[in-house]
Formats: C-alpha cells, sequence, structure tokens
C-alpha cells in the first residue's frame, strides 16, 4: 500500500508501540515541527546503522501503530530484526527511542546559526543568505531573524539598500576584536528590513568597511581567535530565533570564526545549527567544496568539534546551458551527504531585486525563485 509523496512512493508500515513511546513521538515530533512518518524513517535508518547493542525495551501493553516510509524500508528493517533476532516490535521500539535520544526536546533558547559559505566566490551565497533570511521571517514562518553581512564586500548590505559601516565606526569588527573600546551594543547597529511582510522579524548587521583587515586583526588578537564571532554575536542571540551569516569568500581566520560559530554546541540536537554551502552546477564548484572540506577537518580537528553541514543548494541553474549543467547537478545530488537542499534557478527576478535594492520575497514573491527559497527555509526549520 503506498502514498503519493513529493519524495517518492512510501508504504503503510503497521507495528505496536508502547503509549509512553507513541505519545513522545508524536509530542517530540510537534515540537521539532516534524512529520512522524519522518521520525520514524530517520529512526529506522539510525536503528539499521546502529551497530551498538540497544537496550531492551519493555513492550507490554503495546498498541497498534501505524504510519507510511519510504518503499522498500519496511521490508529491509523486518529483515534485519530477523538477523538480530529481535521482534519486530521490539526493534520498532528501539528505532523510536533511538530517534528520541537524537532529538532531544528544543528548549528554545539556543538560537539556530546557519552559516552560508563557500570558498569560491561568483556562487550566490549572497542571494541565498538573503533568500533563506526572507524566508524564515515571512509571515508563514514568523521566525525572529538576523542577516549578518560578514563579507567586507558588503554586496548584501548593498543589496538591500544600506551602506557598509565607514571605517573607524563602530561594527562587527569593533565587537570582534576591540569589544572592550565599545560605546554601542551590537544590537544597535542592526537595521530592520522595512516590509510588511517581515513585521519587523528580519534585521541586518551591516558590513563593514574595515573588515579587509579582519584576518590581520585576528592575527595579532589576544583572545581565542576562532570564537570571536561567538564573542561578538552571543549578546545578540536572546533576540532572534535564527542568525543567518553570509561568509566571504575566504580560507583565513575570519571564516574559522565563523565556522567555529556554526558548531553544534552542547546539547544542541543535530540539524539545529550548521553550514548552508551554495554551489554552482560546474566543475570549478566542486574544486571550491574540497577546499571546503579541508578547513572543515582541520578545524574540527584542532578543537575537537562538530561542525555539521546541513546540505548544498545548487544556485543559479540553468538546464538550457546543456550536459555540464544538468550533469554537474546530478553529481551534486549522487553525493548523497550531505544533500541537496534546493536547486535554484537563474531567473532575472534575482537580478531585478538587487537592482531595485529590495528584497526579492517583496519583489517578486510568487517567482520560482522564491518557491525554491520557501523550499530550503521549511528544510531547514525540519531538520
Amino acid at each position: 500500500m503506498t502514498t503519493p509523496n513529493p519524495q517518492g512512493e512510501r508504504e503503510k508500515l503497521v507495528s505496536k508501540l508502547p503509549a509512553t513511546l507513541r505519545q513522545a513521538l508524536k509530542v517530540r515530533a510537534a515540537q521539532l515541527t516534524t512529520d512522524v512518518q519522518d521520525a520514524v524513517t530517520a529512526g529506522i535508518e539510525a536503528w539499521r546503522a546502529c551497530s551498538e547493542q540497544l537496550p531492551t525495551i519493555d513492550t507490554s501493553g503495546a498498541e497498534s501503530f501505524g504510519t507510511y516510509v519510504p518503499e522498500g524500508l519496511y521490508d529491509a528493517f523486518k529483515e534485519d530484526c530477523r538477523a538480530r533476532e529481535v521482534s519486530y516490535i521490539q526493534g520498532m521500539a528501539q528505532a523510536v527511542a533511538l530517534w528520541l535520544d537524537e532529538n532531544p526536546e528544543d528548549d528554545g533558547q539556543t538560537t539556530r546559526r546557519f552559516v552560508v559559505c563557500n570558498q569560491k566566490g561568483g556562487v550566490g551565497k549572497t542571494a541565498v543568505s538573503a533568500g533563506l533570511a526572507q524566508a524564515l521571517a515571512d509571515r508563514e514562518m514568523g521566525k525572529r531573524v538576523l542577516l549578518v553581512d560578514y563579507d567586507p564586500q558588503g554586496h548584501l548590505s548593498h543589496q538591500l539598500g544600506l551602506k557598509a559601516i565607514p571605517a573607524g565606526e563602530e561594527s562587527l569588527v569593533t565587537h570582534m576584536l576591540h569589544r572592550e573600546q565599545a560605546k554601542q551594543s551590537l544590537m544597535d547597529l542592526t537595521v530592520a528590513i522595512a516590509a510588511d511582510r517581515f513585521g519587523g522579524r528580519l534585521r541586518i548587521l551591516p558590513a563593514a568597511f574595515d573588515a579587509f583587515l579582519l584576518d590581520s586583526g585576528l592575527t595579532v588578537f589576544r583572545g581565542p581567535r576562532h570564537a570571536a564571532l561567538e564573542r561578538a554575536l552571543a549578546p545578540l542571540e536572546e533576540h532572534f530565533d535564527v542568525i543567518v551569516i553570509d561568509s566571504p569568500p575566504s580560507l583565513g581566520l575570519a571564516m574559522d570564526a565563523g565556522l567555529h560559530y556554526a558548531r553544534r554546541r552542547d546539547g544542541e540536537r543535530p540539524g539545529a545549527s550548521g553550514l548552508v554551502i551554495p554551489v554552482e552546477a560546474e566543475d570549478t564548484s566542486a574544486q571550491a567544496y574540497g577546499m571546503l572540506i579541508n578547513q572543515i577537518d582541520s578545524l574540527s580537528t584542532d578543537f575537537d568539534i562538530h561542525i555539521e553541514q546541513l546540505g548544498l543548494v545548487v544556485n543559479k541553474f540553468d538546464s538550457r546551458r546543456g550536459y555540464i549543467a544538468t550533469s554537474s547537478r546530478d553529481r551534486w545530488i549522487a553525493l548523497g551527504k550531505p544533500p541537496v537542499l534546493a536547486v535554484i534557478p537563474d531567473l532575472k527576478e534575482q537580478r531585478e531585486a538587487v537592482r531595485v535594492q529590495k528584497p526579492l520575497l517583496d519583489y517578486a514573491p510568487a517567482c520560482e525563485q522564491v518557491h525554491q527559497l520557501r523550499q530550503l527555509a521549511q528544510e531547514l526549520n525540519l531538520s
């Protein structure tokens, strides 16, 4: 028995679950805005991948439970249960318990952090950063979002009609390198994006012109350089549900600080924060992605942290460019991990919005680019 679903066919799964597990599953899925069927699927996949012996769960009094899982997973799961010599009901209970353990209750106190990055310029980091932040702050999702222009080139600020903060004036750079000299709070430097659809929920921290000197400033910084961005932004986190950072195309110390800010914090659930990586459907993006992986691996090893790649965004895609574009897109999708979260077409609306310095969601809310950006926001919100 199958049911249509945008990610492929699904089949009915029928089992039994103890009432306490069934209720915990329902409540946790609702808290994390995740479909129960997706939670069960993730739990089964984690159970199948787990090589450790899991504790036996008391399933006495278990009651009927049904949901939908991807086609083929049901039979594969039952075969694994037989191989492990556990009952199907016990296996299902362990899978659900495993998902609950890996997806702890969101206490609402940890601001989610999405760092949009790639070592290659021109892949559309700014467009993805701005569009993601707008989709999260729009009426439909209603998140309080801070958009940080961390790139000294200031394209993000310019596209939204703002000027970079002049050299010598207080900025994010001041709060990263010389916080004790700052006379203003960083919150006072943020600017609300004036569009009714955002309801005051979307704010931007403009670029700083002297951010070009940030790497050299961090070189002589007396504190922990990798934590400089987090130290600066920490006082703002209580005011926002999500912080989206538009990163520079850099391998330097400033980017190390950005990657460190995206790490999974103690007690933070998997998928809550991490990296969103725009790429293009062409070969040089793959080379730049390899450079980013090396930087992530080095930082993770040096500081014993976990930096999660939440997913790729194939940006500025145009199938009319032929085999190079379509085959490159297919290769990105075939990676599987990190997943491709969205394929955003190269259409005129984005360029027009930049020209008139308006948010894309306000300029062309019904265009295909906006549809894909909403899908991206939804994917990240459910992760």
